[in-house]
């Protein structure tokens, strides 16, 4: 065993670990942040990213002796991190923008997307497309994804998210957009089968 030091989610912890425990069973099964969650053991989805001394990791590609002397902030920790407390704009604008399904990949999607704005405080689609690259959402299409995090880039740099896109699909007070028929339609052409 080896002992840690830890603070995570502003709270100071010491504890004794085997050296192989991976950060991610540190979180969950010594801490009980079960924000972060196990998807895939590979870092392949990014499920189980948190913030390590400010920067974005996939805690299943850290070990927990790797943390020590660290600050982990993890899903529970963003915001105000008490029951009742105030969402980050983050969190809000997943909510708002229905930038989640099922729920399973958004707390690490959650936490990219606070770390590409904290780099990156006006991302352009593509920019929060490639910010967001290494954690996977299987119900969303990442098209809700992508409006949330650039809704909650304009909430941060405390403007209206309509101006800064220049969007009106997001004012509901805007007429609605004139659609080109001609251009939206997708025809699909029978296809002979022979027998």
């Amino acid at each position: 065993m080896t002992q840690i030091n830890v603070r995570v989610d502003g709270a100071s912890y010491e504890d004794d670990v085997e050296p192989r425990t991976l950060l991610v069973h540190y979180l969950r099964e010594q801490l009980g942040k079960v924000g972060t969650v196990v998807g895939c053991d590979t870092s392949n989805c990014g499920a189980c990213t948190v913030h390590l001394d400010g920067q974005a990791v996939k805690s299943c590609t850290v070990l927990a002796v790797q943390a020590d002397g660290c600050q982990v902030t993890t899903i529970e920790g963003v915001g105000g991190g008490e029951p009742g407390s105030a969402l980050h704009p983050v969190q809000r604008a997943f909510r708002e923008m229905h930038g989640l399904q099922c729920g399973f990949c958004t707390p690490g999607m959650i936490m990219a997307s606070i770390d590409l704005l904290a780099e990156n405080p006006d991302p352009s689609d593509e920019e929060v497309r490639e910010g967001i690259e290494g954690n996977l959402c299987r119900c969303t299409g990442y098209q809700n994804i992508v409006r949330a995090v650039r809704h909650a880039a304009a909430e941060m740099r405390g403007q209206a998210a309509a101006a800064s896109d220049g969007n009106a699909a997001d004012d509901p007070q805007a007429a609605p957009a004139e659609v080109d028929t001609a251009a939206s339609e997708h025809v699909v052409e029978p296809v002979a089968v022979q027998a």
